[in-house]
């Protein structure tokens, strides 16, 4: 096993397993372990009583070709599923009311989500100048676009996406497209008119901007996605294997990496000139503490908030407005115990029963990260207020499923550039090794299955080189 093109690759969540899947394409003998009994990471399915539970991403958005070509290749194709034409209609609660985003320049001037001076505030985006030193997301939004659209737009989408808070994440290394546009074009108005080229070119080339790619999943869940990178994969992934350390070894110009791990009780090891990280920030800090304290103290550092997934089946009857979108976000400002919810069954076929609904809410996250010590009943009690309240619902829920995450989604904050080139340093220090996982690259399904393909080639390049 110990040949130029064996690699050992930790962790089978999406990541890991797309870098299996295109290593093993180009010849690659691929052993993977993984801790859990199953793949996917936080990419789980299960289906309870008629309602299909998505326990991790929801659905994603088809912002690069892979998806495609990896579906077609694993004989997927047919149980894609795209988003219903309403999934497009997203909604903000301002007030108490829940008022439709706007997707268009009209919209934009008609919203009830900014006064008509925010709305010249964000006109006035165009006369901004560049930031001379690293900002938040919300100090970049602010000085670009004004209060108000911080507070109704991105305070919102922030936590829809990260679980995270504005003031804290980093512009340039959670948002990096964002960042660009006003470093390459110096501005973000400016950057959407001068780089209308170079955004045909990348659509021709199947790339999609996430505001402009279509939302998908899989008739049986987002888990048929890992599922069958993992049936292509075969005997290659090694279940219940929790990796313990490894220990480089000088070999030649090069090292050899011995991996020591336990699997149902035994204690194992393999050896390989190549090992793939790809497991959560905090994880890989206590495998590698032993060859390298400084950067997994780093990696430890990376914050990981709590969330709640609160899953709630209820009968048609009972709810009294149209679920005639993708569901809802809350701003900071409005001081609910929420996050957000999504119309689950309005997205999808088959994740409800014919005469139900399926509600997904998430709360928690940095915002309010005691809103998941509540224990389950007091969760259910809380949501399920706040959803009355907000989407007229009548009596109670019939099917409630409760998931947690003590670290969900790893936090880009200011100064995350300075982890990003540890990093790099740790892959030149430790020759062989490389790093893939939802802490670097983005936090997305598609950001994590391009990094996949892109350290899949960067390890194929590697060997090109010794060679």
């Amino acid at each position: 096993m110990n040949n130029n093109k064996h690699i050992i690759i930790i962790g089978a969540g999406i990541s890991g397993l797309t870098a299996a899947y295109f290593l093993k394409k180009s010849g690659w003998n691929v052993t993977i372990l993984e801790a859990d009994a199953d793949v996917g990471g936080t990419m789980k399915t299960a289906v309870i009583d008629g309602f299909m539970i998505e326990s991790g991403p929801n659905s994603a958005l088809e912002t690069t070709p892979l998806f495609k070509q990896m579906v077609n290749e694993l004989g997927i194709a047919d149980e894609m599923l795209y988003a219903s034409a309403s999934s497009n209609k997203r909604y903000i609660l301002k007030n108490g009311q829940l008022e439709e985003m706007p997707m268009s320049p009209p919209a934009f001037l008609k919203t009830k989500l900014l006064s008509w001076k925010g709305k010249f505030r964000v006109a006035g985006e165009l006369f901004q100048g560049r930031a001379m030193h690293e900002e938040s997301i919300a100090q970049f939004v602010e000085r670009r676009l004004g209060k108000e659209f911080l507070d109704y737009f991105i305070n919102p989408f922030v936590a829809g996406v990260f679980a995270g808070d504005p003031k804290k994440l980093s512009v340039r290394s959670a948002f990096p497209k964002l960042f660009a546009l006003e470093e390459k074009y110096g501005g973000i108005f400016k950057g959407v008119i001068r780089g209308k080229k170079e955004r045909k070119r990348k659509a021709r080339s199947g790339e999609q901007s996430k505001e402009s790619a279509k939302m998908f999943s899989f008739k049986n869940g987002m888990q048929t996605f890992p599922k069958a990178i993992a049936k292509f994969l075969g005997d290659d992934i090694h279940f219940n294997a929790t990796v313990e350390h490894v220990i480089p070894m000088r070999d030649g110009n090069k090292c050899m990496f011995t991996v020591s791990f336990t699997q149902n009780g035994s204690a194992e090891t393999l050896q390989s000139h190549n090992v793939l990280f790809a497991i959560p920030a905090y994880a890989l800090a206590k495998i590698i503490a032993q060859i390298d304290p400084n950067m997994a103290i780093t990696l430890s550092n990376i914050y990981y908030p709590p969330v709640a997934e609160i899953f709630f089946g209820f009968k048609k009857s009972q709810m009294k407005r149209a679920l005639d979108g993708f569901g809802f976000l809350i701003p900071e400002k409005e001081q609910r115990k929420i996050l957000g919810t999504i119309w689950s069954s309005s997205l999808f076929p088959n994740r409800a029963p014919d005469d139900s609904i399926a509600l997904t809410t998430f709360a928690g996250g940095s915002r309010q990260p005691e809103i998941c010590n509540l224990d389950d009943a007091q969760l259910q009690k809380t949501v399920l207020e706040e959803l009355q309240s907000i989407m007229r619902i009548e009596g109670e829920p019939y099917f409630v499923q409760i998931n947690r995450w003590q670290k969900a989604i790893p936090q880009y904050e200011l100064g995350y550039y300075k982890i990003e080139q540890e990093m790099d340093k740790f892959e030149k220090n430790f020759r062989g090794t490389f790093l893939c996982a939802n802490f670097r690259g983005g936090i997305s399904v598609g950001d994590c299955v391009m990094s996949g393909e892109s350290v899949a080639r960067r390890i194929d390049e590697s060997v090109k080189i010794d060679i």
